[in-house]
């Protein structure tokens, strides 16, 4: 509470500029601002693209900066730019959000909220939240389902401080390759605690929530329990939205053509359970993750970011220690500084960036380093110990100059224990699950991604996604866990490849078509062919899912691993 008190003070004493909330992760939606960036051809002022969330004012300022520059020709297009200035009305300023229907209560006076009050003093939007589907995997007998019911709620209190809340109730029977997770890891991908439901299901609660404000005209401080992403692909290597939410404290200074970001979370070394298997409730152990960024745009079409991130424990199963404060300092690189102190924490250093080749064409890229050591790199002998992943992809609009058809390409690579610790203490995970890729370590993936908006209301997506990696038998560590303590049971000093172990490959094929009803209202009609081939008869499966949804002001759950 110490903490939220100070931020709230500094921000009534020191923000003097309109605040806004954030957007919350979204695939489909994102997706559209980054179309927009690479049809123009040239990098957004508006708009660090590799840094998400974004912040609605942003958004609404790139969209009207778009727009200025013609890029909303398409009937689709101009339907997409209205999309977002409906979304965040306050900042708009938009006509098109009031309904045209009149309901009792003064239910949906806009489009986007069921709920509004709009004051000088205090801006507030209150909509439900809602996602049902059943489904049946021929692939195994299965049906699923999933029923979520929950409410969101945002808020601007005196222009200053932004407030944000999402709160659903769930019970699912996930598909047959999810539900597989269940078993040796005792989580569910995206989410936290869970109980068993009926016939196979599972019921779990999920929130979101932060507060921010704008402590100067360039600072802006966000305080919550959310999810965050860094990188301009589908996937990221340093820090995705595939773990559960967190707490983090994140700092974002903007200045000229330079982003710098800060930001220390709280993290879930593990969770404890009962000697059958079954959660239990209460303080799981904790460690800590401070991350530093640098983003520059050079010129209108080169970004480059470098960025550091260390996992850090103040007392493990190794060592009792101190919480090292020096993390509170918001420099880049500081874990330089702070060797000398002969600091075990685990550090990954890399860089991303993207280049804006021509209207409609972007290359972007990743790199990150876990470990290395530079003689037995050149020496390519396989050395257990040289950690890295990379990736590379591409982004294209409007191809074969039919309006409104985008691909993109991207090729992810990650060497054996990459992101793996001594201890889960020091591992790049929370709550039993990867903060980068879903696939952990020592992998090669490719993923393709096809999407196509016929009709203004219409969006069609095919996705997919292919790797190969090596899963371990029994008392084998090839490298992929990176749950698993990397110096027990390890494959051997020398001769470490990429996909070594028990050879597994995936290959999962993914068609959705989505209506939008009305204002974030969809019916999503998919089907999922995934199939997996292992030399472990546990990881050899089929799936042939199709499914029906119908959600309100909720993104679609994606099995996209």
């Amino acid at each position: 509470m110490g903490v939220i008190s100070v931020l709230l003070i500094l921000g009534s004493t020191l923000a003097s500029h309109a605040q806004s909330s954030y957007l919350p992760l979204n695939e489909d939606i994102y997706y559209r601002i980054e179309r927009y960036e690479t049809k123009s051809g040239r990098i957004s002022p508006d708009l660090f693209t590799g840094i998400k969330p974004y912040r609605r004012a942003d958004i609404i300022q790139f969209v009207k900066t778009s727009d200025s520059s013609n890029l909303y020709q398409s009937k689709q297009d101009r339907f997409n730019r209205d999309y977002f200035l409906i979304d965040s009305w306050e900042l708009s300023g938009s006509e098109g959000r009031l309904s045209n229907k009149k309901l009792p209560a003064g239910l949906y006076k806009s489009k986007s909220d069921m709920l509004e009050l709009d004051r000088e003093d205090l801006n507030l939007h209150l909509s439900p939240v809602l996602h049902l589907s059943s489904g049946m995997d021929r692939g195994e007998d299965r049906p699923t389902y999933t029923n979520t019911r929950g409410f969101e709620l945002r808020s601007t209190i005196d222009k200053k401080i932004g407030l944000y809340t999402f709160v659903s109730e769930n019970q699912t029977r996930l598909p047959g390759f999810v539900q597989q997770t269940l078993n040796p890891y005792r989580v569910v991908p995206h989410e936290a605690l869970y109980k068993k439901y009926k016939n196979g299901a599972i019921d779990f609660l999920h929130a979101r929530a932060h507060i921010s404000f704008r402590a100067t005209k360039n600072l802006h401080i966000q305080f919550g329990h959310d999810r965050n992403f860094i990188g301009n692909g589908f996937r990221s290597l340093v820090l995705s939205d595939y773990s559960a939410p967190y707490f983090f404290l994140k700092t974002n200074l903007k200045v000229w053509k330079v982003n710098y970001q800060w930001q220390l979370s709280r993290l879930n070394a593990d969770i404890l359970t009962s000697g059958a298997g079954t959660l239990i409730r209460g303080r799981y152990p904790q460690k800590f993750m401070a991350f530093h960024q640098a983003s520059i745009n050079l010129g209108k079409k080169v970004n480059l970011s470098v960025f550091e991130s260390v996992i850090f424990s103040p007392k493990d199963t190794l060592r009792t220690d101190y919480f090292d404060v020096g993390y509170l300092n918001p420099v880049i690189f500081y874990r330089a500084v702070e060797q000398q102190f002969g600091s075990p924490d685990n550090v990954i250093i890399g860089m991303d960036g993207k280049w804006m080749v021509a209207p409609g064409l972007t290359l972007y890229g990743q790199i990150i380093l876990d470990e290395f050591v530079l003689s037995n790199i050149k020496a390519g002998d396989g050395w257990w110990g040289n950690k890295y992943a990379y990736q590379g992809g591409f982004r294209m609009t409007d191809v074969f100059g039919i309006k409104n058809l985008d691909v993109q390409g991207e090729y992810n690579v990650a060497r054996p224990y990459t992101f793996s610790q001594s201890s889960r203490f020091l591992s790049y995970t929370h709550y039993r699950q990867p903060l980068a890729h879903p696939a952990g370590a020592n992998f090669r993936e490719w993923v393709g991604i096809l999407r196509y908006q016929p009709a203004s209301r219409l969006n069609l997506t095919i996705g997919s996604f292919f790797y190969r990696t090596g899963k371990d038998g029994i008392n084998e560590n090839w490298g992929g866990d990176i749950l698993k303590p990397n110096n027990i049971n390890r494959a051997g000093t020398r001769g470490n490849t990429i996909g070594q172990g028990q050879e597994t490959s995936v290959m999962n094929v993914q068609l959705t078509a989505s209506w939008m009803i009305r204002h974030n209202l969809f019916v999503d009609v998919q089907h999922i062919r995934r199939n997996s081939e292992s030399e472990l008869p546990e990881f050899t499966r089929k799936t042939n899912l199709t499914s029906l949804a119908l959600r309100l002001n909720i993104a679609r759950r994606s099995y996209d691993f």
